[in-house]
């Protein structure tokens, strides 16, 4: 693909609001829009799942952080991550990781999540209305 006909495309989909450019060293960069993808989810969310599916999701992505919380004595998963340097247990370690990275993978969902709840009922409706 020519250079011409990328930037083409990159440019519309900075104009459809999934891209982003920022200006660096002379050059344009595209990212993606995290505000857009994230609607763009919470949409998906609502439309894909019921209240109580969404309200399920939320309550058990807290109940399993505050098991790690109780099981490790920790408040964070960078804490959790710090109790690695006193093991030796090489499979306890890796659990360790994999448990914190799933932690902040929770801590990324529960905001989006919520947010679908909160304003699901407007939502919704909105959707449901004719064209």
């Amino acid at each position: 693909m020519s250079a011409k006909t990328a930037k083409k495309y990159l440019d519309q989909l900075v104009e459809d609001n999934v891209l982003r450019t920022t200006e660096q060293g002379g050059q344009t960069l595209y990212c993606v829009d995290q505000l857009m993808a994230t609607y763009r989810e919470v949409a998906s969310l609502q439309r894909d799942h019921h209240r109580e599916e969404l309200t399920d999701s939320l309550e058990s992505m807290r109940a399993r952080i505050t098991d790690w919380k109780d099981e490790y004595d920790v408040e964070t998963p960078g804490e959790l991550r710090a109790s690695i340097a006193g093991l030796e247990d090489r499979a306890e370690v890796e659990r360790r990781r994999d448990i914190a990275g799933e932690w902040e993978h929770l801590d990324d969902r529960i905001p989006v999540v919520r947010a679908a709840l909160n304003e699901y009922e407007w939502a919704t409706k909105r959707d449901a209305l004719p064209a």
